[in-house]
């Protein structure tokens, strides 16, 4: 397996996740399902349903990743533009895709049939190929390491599920976990000497407060096992010298 990390960016689009209309859960599944690849989230961009928006989204975070998913404005209305706004961006025009056609023809035979509305849903950046969607009809698009997927949760996890095992991913990012209540700004050195000490490591320290009192989860991330573990060490190790208790797996914030 080869231990280059391959990254991915991720566009977030509509306006109701930034009015807060909407409460945005594909972050975290697509995080989830990208680190089952062995790819790695590297960043985020949330986004209005404005086309120059995505453009400039697109085209920044595909220039510095492996990967690009978007989720999001590829439904039947009017501000549904990311298909649009994807094909500016790739300098293509848009076509309506005659598989994805077919599709909608079938799973709207007995719901009124295609409209112009439910044609949109069929339209894609030239040159694109759909990902499949078993819960509504409506595929989604992938154009080589670019992903156009549908906005709603468990429509996009029907689609990241039909693309498990699809893409090329490097050693999945591996963690342990350390937590006590212990203020984070008491061993700030430790967690930043303790880092340094172990180069293929990451440290994270995520403080909480539970029943009265300050605590923090301090989570080890590698992609090499035998790393991960003597950081982990290293880590507990410290913490017992400076009088903190600690407990493996962390401690639950609630």
């Amino acid at each position: 397996m080869t231990t280059r990390i391959f990254t991915a960016g991720l566009v977030v689009i509509g306006d109701e996740i930034l009015s807060g209309r909407t409460h945005d859960k594909n972050i975290a599944q697509v995080a989830s399902w990208l680190q089952v690849q062995g790819i790695r989230l590297a960043e985020v961009r949330v986004v209005p349903d404005v086309t120059a928006r995505i453009v400039a989204a697109v085209n920044a975070l595909r220039a510095e990743n492996d990967y690009l998913f978007t989720t999001g404005g590829i439904g039947p209305t009017h501000d549904d533009i990311t298909v649009d706004a994807v094909a500016e961006a790739l300098g293509v025009a848009v076509v309506v895709h005659p598989e994805a056609r077919a599709i909608l023809e079938r799973y709207y035979a007995d719901k009124g049939g295609l409209n112009e509305g439910r044609l949109r849903m069929a339209r894609v950046p030239e040159g694109g190929e759909l990902i499949p969607n078993r819960m509504s009809g409506a595929p989604g698009i992938r154009l080589g390491n670019i992903f156009l997927m549908a906005g709603v949760p468990h429509i996009t996890a029907g689609m990241l599920d039909a693309l498990t095992g699809q893409l090329e991913g490097g050693a999945p990012l591996l963690s342990e976990t350390i937590g006590g209540f212990i203020p984070e700004s008491e061993v700030a050195g430790l967690l930043r000497d303790t880092e340094k000490a172990h180069p293929d490591c990451q440290i994270g320290s995520y403080p909480f407060f539970k029943d009265g009192r300050v605590g923090a989860n301090f989570v080890i991330r590698s992609t090499d096992a035998a790393a991960l573990a003597e950081c982990s060490r290293a880590l507990c190790d410290g913490l017992s010298a400076a009088g903190f208790a600690w407990e493996p797996g962390g401690i639950a914030p609630r």
